[in-house]
């Protein structure tokens, strides 16, 4: 997944914000035979305003794919910040991991600034990949 210089530091403008919560959204794209491209990143209200939990708020999640579709995108991953941990998945995020056709991104603020995205399949991760 290819995610754009702009957007990342979006993610990092927005994790910054919100921290010491974590912050969460969907990175909306297209599908292209060299891979998929990130070309935006959709906000979502962590409803949970946890610094180590995250929960879409459901209006957002409904607002988001409804804005996906006016524009022809598709959700390519489901992000979240981790503002005092490393970019790897918790046990709950790989619990809550349920969609085997998106990644799982995790941008941390933890010792220096980090973006990855995870493949999670049946709670296991099977694919990383390192964007920042």
């Amino acid at each position: 997944m290819i995610i754009p210089e702009n957007i990342i530091n979006e993610l990092i403008n927005q994790a910054q914000q919100e921290a010491p919560n974590e912050t969460c959204g969907y990175l909306l794209g297209i599908t292209t035979p060299d891979g998929d491209i990130v070309t935006e990143n959709y906000w979502m209200e962590n409803i949970d305003h946890s610094p180590e939990h995250f929960s879409f708020a459901p209006k957002d999640q409904f607002a988001a794919l409804k804005h996906a579709r006016s524009k022809s995108l598709k959700i390519l991953a489901n992000w979240h910040s981790h503002p005092a941990s490393p970019s790897r998945p918790s046990q709950e995020d790989l619990r809550l991991a349920n969609d085997p056709t998106i990644r799982y991104a995790i941008l941390s603020l933890h010792e220096g600034v980090h973006l990855n995205s995870f493949k999670i399949l049946n709670g296991e991760v099977v694919d990383k990949e390192v964007h920042l």
